[in-house]
């Protein structure tokens, strides 16, 4: 590891993400096993976190944007690649003559992807998205046989080649829900409807990372996981990551910025929403919101110094938060860990989202580029 000093860092552990794209194959062994790595791999990085997951025996990868999977392919990965968020007039074609996988939730989507097919004299990798109950995208029941009965034409054509049928689940984090046994049943009979309409997917898929650790009976053919694969729990009544053989992946710290003695009753940062209860030591640990640190870790978000978990003091700013150190001791350059894995004692990504109210996604993903990412534990290598 590059041991430069930085301002803060992200420790990103590929070998971590490694042994958890094998524990997940495990938890899935009758599927394929997608990794996704959208909005740059929950913030770890998408090409060297794509390439260890490749490496782990992924044999598909996902992507939002077309312009993740753009960059994909740019750095080199010919893999099974799928991407599923696209708009009217998005770059269909490039996705095409690039043997990416891409996704119609209506009609209008499959035209475009079949004129794309067309006009490059290329069939194209289409997925039909359905809507099974989360009500985002994905075709309604309602609206499946016309969607289905245009794309087996177009296949028929030979425009399109239909690779799968999918669907996402709305409340696979909260293991019971009943919204789960019927969204389940409502894919199986979508999927049975385009399968006696001669279609033939590849892959059918419904599962992300919750189901994938916890619903056997959705795994169809592929399993979808995104923030397992990073060692983050889908949520606490999913469990923790250590129940499925999981290891948190990213370790974010920094290193001090100011520590000083003030007296009793001095205000702290912007508003003044902290005051000292005494005369006592701050230390000001050089990241803020423009980091990614979430303003509303105000007072609540909590670190590792000096050998005790602390919470900061006062307001969150851009660019820095204060943490008040009682009767201890620090100097500028000690090292603050604000979560990692916990062997050392340090929060968690799951304490980070309990603290602000959020979810474990939603921390590590804002973590901004000004944060350095350290890779650690590639691959014949020890990273940089």
């Amino acid at each position: 590891m590059d041991e430069t000093p930085m301002r803060a860092r992200a420790v990103v552990d590929l070998a971590a993400l490694r042994a958890n794209v094998r524990a997940l194959r495990d938890a899935a062994p009758t599927a394929e096993l997608m990794t996704v790595v959208k909005s740059d791999a929950y913030g770890h990085g998408m090409i060297r976190c794509a390439r260890a997951a490749r490496e782990a025996g992924a044999g598909w990868l996902g992507t939002a944007t077309p312009e993740e999977a753009f960059a994909l392919r740019a750095a080199g990965d010919m893999g099974r690649l799928m991407c599923w968020l696209w708009t009217p007039g998005g770059p269909w074609r490039q996705a095409v003559e690039a043997d990416i996988d891409v996704s119609a939730s209506g009609l209008w989507a499959l035209r475009e992807a079949v004129a794309a097919a067309r006009a490059c004299g290329r069939t194209a990798r289409l997925q039909l998205k359905a809507d099974t109950g989360l009500g985002r995208n994905g075709c309604q029941p309602a609206d499946w046989p016309e969607l289905v009965a245009e794309a087996r034409a177009a296949e028929a054509e030979g425009a399109i080649r239909v690779t799968g049928l999918w669907s996402h689940f709305a409340c696979a984090d909260e293991p019971g829900h009943p919204s789960i046994a019927v969204q389940l049943s409502v894919f199986r009979e979508m999927v049975a409807y385009a399968e006696r309409a001669g279609l033939r997917p590849e892959v059918r898929h419904i599962a992300n990372s919750p189901a994938t650790l916890t619903l056997p009976e959705s795994h169809f053919d592929l399993v979808r996981t995104g923030i397992a694969s990073y060692g983050i729990s889908p949520s606490p009544e999913v469990g923790v990551p250590a129940d499925f053989g999981l290891r948190p992946v990213m370790t974010l710290s920094a290193a001090l910025a100011s520590v000083k003695r003030v007296p009793g009753g001095h205000g702290v940062s912007y508003g003044h929403r902290y005051v000292t209860p005494g005369e006592t030591t701050l230390a000001l640990v050089p990241v803020g919101y423009g980091d990614g640190i979430p303003r509303h870790a105000s007072g609540t978000g909590p670190v590792l110094l000096a050998g005790k978990w602390r919470t900061v003091a006062g307001t969150v700013a851009m660019d820095q938060f204060v943490v008040d150190l009682g009767g201890d001791t620090a100097a500028p350059g000690d090292e603050v860990v604000l979560f990692g894995p916990g062997d050392r004692g340090e929060p968690t990504v799951e304490d980070w989202a309990r603290a602000v109210g959020s979810i474990g996604y939603e921390i590590v993903t804002r973590i901004s580029p000004r944060v350095p990412r350290v890779y650690v534990g590639e691959q014949g290598g020890t990273g940089n």
